[in-house]
């Protein structure tokens, strides 16, 4: 059964957890137990308590990915002296989380992060590891190293840690993702969410562009405007006949059948398409030909508010649909920019691979392809139950083509196509761009900083498109997002070197962790201390409806100084000055506060669809149908298995997703096939599968998972 990050959040206020706090017993509500038993060290069985002394000291090395984001200010960041809700912090001191975290499990904290990358941070210590207590690392590399027994399994204490223990319970997938060995049930690191059991990337659109092209009675004309490209895209959605999708209603209260009748509207695509072959369509026909489109496909449903069909709580949108919108865009750039040139879809930095991947995520959501958004690598569950990887899949490049085939009507930025230098930041404060696929809290905020007033730059709902869930051989048309939070691949490990033999150092570290998942430790490692957050007379929180649950509100102060010290980047502000959201559970609730006003009202539609049932996504759950389960974030590979998929070295590279690395699928989208041995879909996924080593990938995943869900087999009984 279905239970979202909020749901185990409330559900541990019932969990009484034993935590220490100076050498006494205390709950997670700060109340004192009776007093201790003497610890018992030599079985860990036989104590349930974390008991250390007074002031223990941890030393870590833990932080996100730079000097920035620590435990501690770094001088960059504090200057002179930062102010934060009274307290003057300088270059050096605790950031304010952890100042609180030092006075509740009354411990002494000493920050030795390097201000890396998980990855490197752990390649710095990984030969002096007697040096840190905690340090950070990639999941890969901990349970490697953790299985070398260079860190210390938590596994075997988990009834000392009821909150993290509760969590785990709750959600299956995590506790898979982070388990190293499904012989002992090792667990070598504690898990990291960036928020958890929620949407991740939306699309982003000019809302007020598509207003300008849709909305009003009577025709739409232009003082000028351009043409339509040659034809190259060709129909996805059905020429004829009748397609039905559950949709969320207007006032986002309940849902109803919303149909697109073919027979009546013919396919926007084909529509425009023989037009085109016909000779020159002009920007003002293509707009009046989508609108005549429209009022006839859902037989004048939207009315004069055609942006809904995109943009409205209950809009029903599909990969053609967006098509021909794009194509309307395009060859009307006079009347939304005043210039010639607007660019269709495009990526945050066009010019950066990490972000130009989002184009070939977004084709997955367009055209029903698993595995573009996976949690690893390119993986997921098939309806047999079985291991895909969608690199080795021939839908994967065909949707590729697809998008290839909008790049060559111009309907993607030329500076994505090209890898020109330009951002979003341009696009959207120039005018120049319409849509791309991101989070929606951080490029939201653009309409406070980047666009003029009556400019709106939204997320809208997410398209319906033909999924092969194994309910139906034929496939259903529904909207799923495969965009969907859960364990990150980074984590913290308690060194075993460092520990050494010193229980109150062990005892120290998993009470850090364990109150990390108590409902007190989600606020706090979320939102910061409570000065940052709203209190009643009495002390208590409060509080806002946040997806259905009562959630902390930010104080004033908090969001005063979002905005003067990070131009209201949620992000930055948490990490760069409170400390918090560096690493365990991070609830949404304190993002959405920071999310500008548009950005919560895009957010919000898409969210009431989640809700109802309109939007499907993976669970963290092992699910009866397979196609819905999440994939863990690691698979229990072992040595020998990591060191032979390492030697797929071309599999690796040519689908790299970093900086200024390659990645085919993004090369496909802008140029076509272009790869010696991958002229076709079929050519391609057998270079993959057969010359890069992918079968074998494959089978050395799908054992992994085998025993990864016999173990889970066993401790689910």
């Amino acid at each position: 059964m279905k239970k979202s990050f909020l749901t185990v959040l409330l559900a541990l206020v019932a969990i009484c957890s034993l935590m220490a706090n100076g050498g006494k017993e205390i709950s997670v509500q700060e109340t004192p137990a009776a007093t201790p038993a003497p610890v018992v060290e030599e079985k860990v069985e036989e104590t349930k308590t974390l008991t250390y002394a007074d002031g223990t000291v941890l030393r870590m090395a833990t932080g996100y990915n730079s000097k920035k984001t620590g435990l501690s200010f770094d001088a960059d960041t504090a200057g002179a002296g930062v102010e934060l809700a009274g307290v003057m912090y300088h270059a050096g001191d605790l950031k304010p989380t952890w100042v609180e975290v030092q006075n509740i499990l009354n411990i002494k904290i000493e920050d030795k992060y390097q201000g890396n990358s998980a990855t490197n941070e752990l390649k710095y210590w990984v030969e002096k590891l007697n040096e840190v207590d905690v340090v950070s690392g990639n999941a890969t590399s901990l349970v490697d190293y953790g299985e070398k027994g260079s860190f210390v399994d938590i596994a075997p204490y988990l009834d000392m840690m009821p909150n993290f223990k509760a969590y785990l319970d709750s959600n299956p997938i995590v506790r898979l993702s982070i388990t190293g060995n499904t012989s002992t049930g090792a667990i070598y690191f504690s898990p990291y969410f960036d928020g958890v059991n929620d949407i991740e990337r939306m699309p982003l659109m000019r809302v007020d562009w598509l207003e300008k092209l849709l909305d009003g009675e009577g025709a739409f004309t232009a003082e000028k405007c351009g043409k339509l490209n040659a034809a190259a895209y060709e129909p996805y959605m059905p020429t004829s006949g009748k397609v039905t999708v559950e949709t969320v209603n207007a006032e986002g209260t309940g849902t109803f059948d919303l149909t697109k009748d073919y027979d009546k509207a013919g396919n926007i695509v084909a529509v425009m398409n023989s037009a085109l072959a016909k000779g020159e369509v002009s920007g003002v026909e293509a707009v009046n030909m989508l609108r005549d489109y429209i009022d006839a496909a859902y037989n004048g449903y939207y009315g004069t508010k055609r942006s809904d069909l995109f943009a409205g709580q209950n809009a029903a949108w599909d990969a053609d649909e967006l098509v021909a919108l794009l194509r309307c865009v395009v060859a009307n750039a006079y009347t939304l920019n005043g210039t010639d040139t607007v660019q269709g879809l495009f990526s945050r930095e066009d010019a950066n691979n990490q972000r130009r991947v989002d184009l070939f995520r977004f084709a997955g959501t367009l055209f029903g392809v698993r595995g573009l958004e996976s949690r690893q690598d390119y993986l997921y569950f098939g309806a047999d139950g079985k291991l895909h990887d969608a690199r080795q899949e021939v839908a994967t490049y065909e949707a590729m083509e697809r998008m290839n085939a909008m790049a060559k009507e111009g309907l993607i930025s030329k500076s994505f196509v090209d890898s020109s230098a330009e951002t979003s930041a341009k696009m959207l404060e120039n005018d120049l761009g319409f849509m791309s696929y991101d989070y929606n809290q951080t490029q939201t905020i653009m309409n406070a900083t980047k666009l003029q007033e009556g400019e709106k730059y939204m997320a809208v709902m997410v398209p319906v498109a033909l999924w092969f869930d194994g309910t139906d051989p034929n496939g259903v048309y529904m909207r799923f997002t495969e965009s969907w939070r859960s364990v990150k691949t980074d984590g913290w490990a308690l060194s075993k070197a460092g520990i050494g033999d010193d229980t109150d150092k062990l005892y120290a570290a998993l009470a850090l962790i364990d109150y990390a998942y108590s409902e007190k430790g989600q606020i706090l490692m979320s939102y910061g201390p409570d000065v940052f957050i709203k209190t009643n007379a009495d002390g208590s929180y409060v509080t806002f409806n946040f997806n259905g649950k009562a959630m902390p509100e930010i104080a004033d102060v908090t969001e005063e100084l979002l905005w003067k010290l990070t131009s209201g980047n949620y992000t930055n502000f948490a990490r760069m000055y409170l400390g918090s959201t560096l690493s365990f559970a991070k609830s949404q609730a304190f993002e959405y506060q920071c999310t500008h006003a548009v950005g919560k009202e895009g957010a919000g539609k898409i969210s009431v669809a989640i809700g109802l049932g309109t939007i499907k996504h993976p669970e963290l759950a092992v699910c009866d149908n397979m196609w819905y389960t999440s994939i863990p974030t690691t698979l229990p590979t072992t040595k020998v298995e990591t060191d032979t998929v390492n030697t797929y070295t071309e599999l690796q590279a040519q689908f790299n997703q970093q900086k200024g690395k390659v990645n085919i699928l993004c090369d496909q989208i802008a140029k076509g096939y272009t790869l010696e041995g991958c002229s076709s879909a079929e050519a391609t996924v057998k270079t993959v599968s057969e010359s890069w080593g992918g079968a074998q990938y494959l089978f050395i995943k799908q054992g992994a998972w085998d025993r990864d869900l016999k173990y889970y087999n066993t401790i689910s009984k």
